[in-house]
């Protein structure tokens, strides 16, 4: 996977004003609307190009419509991005995904779909996708100001930037390449024990026995002796250790190798939530 700066402008556009309710309502409509017509989507038999060019038609009905998604052909990105050239990676903007990768193009346009529905401040923006041949690309906005883990462990170095994204990957997924909300769960797992321990999720500078977070985890999980050797080490101890346990608690859980035992995402906020109460709110 490959990530590269673009230039690529947009057309200006006339703004209509309406008051935060009606926004509100409007996008709750169309929100609603949307998820009937992607369960309707999914539903239907069709396979090969017929299904390919249905699931397009609905990325341009309701991508475009809601989040300005854009069919951006091969040849407008390699133009964009002086042919896909190293010089021109910079960090987060045109993901150029694995051409052996297990991924088919139904799949992969079924999640660029749901992916141009999510709009969040905390969540990078899809701009665009393109599906020529054997490419499957993926446009973002460019994050100026860099990614969670960049804030956290500081710049990737070039040695564990191709790994990190494998480290995120559910077992499912690697042997099936199968994605389900309980990979999700999985991949949000990892974010949080590295939160928690202060390591990344693959760090090659460490000793081989703990070079991959998960493995060096899982053997402390099931002692709760050792869940303070989890603790991130910057902390030098300051903080609350019931806090702690249940934290690693939450993302053991998550990490559970079978998928139908880790927890929906729903439980796992109400869980955090809990923990970020002050005692005297409990």
């Amino acid at each position: 996977m490959g990530c590269f700066q673009c230039c690529i402008s947009k057309p200006s556009e006339k703004l209509e004003m309406d008051s935060p309710s009606q926004v509100s309502k409007r996008k709750a409509g169309l929100r609603s609307d949307t998820l009937k017509s992607i369960i309707a989507t999914m539903s239907l038999k069709k396979t090969g190009s017929s299904r390919h060019r249905q699931i397009t038609a609905e990325i341009e009905k309701h991508g475009k419509a809601q989040n300005e998604i854009k069919i951006f052909t091969y040849k407008e990105l390699a133009g964009a991005t002086n042919d896909f050239s190293e010089n021109s990676k910079i960090g987060e903007a045109v993901k150029q995904l694995d051409r052996k990768g297990r991924q088919g193009t139904r799949e992969f346009l079924s999640e660029v779909l749901m992916l141009s529905l999510f709009k969040h401040p905390n969540l990078v923006k899809l701009t665009g996708y393109c599906v020529e041949d054997d490419q499957r690309i993926l446009v973002y906005e460019y994050l100026s100001n860099g990614s969670l883990e960049n804030h956290l462990l500081g710049q990737l170095h070039i040695s564990t930037r191709v790994m990190g994204t494998y480290g995120y990957c559910a077992p499912e997924y690697a042997a099936t390449g199968q994605l389900t909300t309980k990979s999700d769960v999985y991949s949000f797992g990892v974010v949080l024990l590295e939160i928690i321990t202060g390591r990344r999720v693959i760090d090659v500078t460490r000793s081989e026995d703990e070079q991959n977070l998960i493995e060096w985890a899982q053997p402390l999980f099931k002692d709760k002796s050792k869940f303070t050797l989890m603790a991130d080490p910057l902390l030098k101890g300051n903080y609350p250790e019931k806090g702690l346990f249940q934290a690693l608690a939450v993302a053991a859980m998550c990490l559970q190798e079978e998928a139908e035992t880790r927890p929906v995402m729903a439980d796992v906020v109400a869980a955090l939530e809990h923990l970020s109460k002050p005692k005297d709110e409990e």
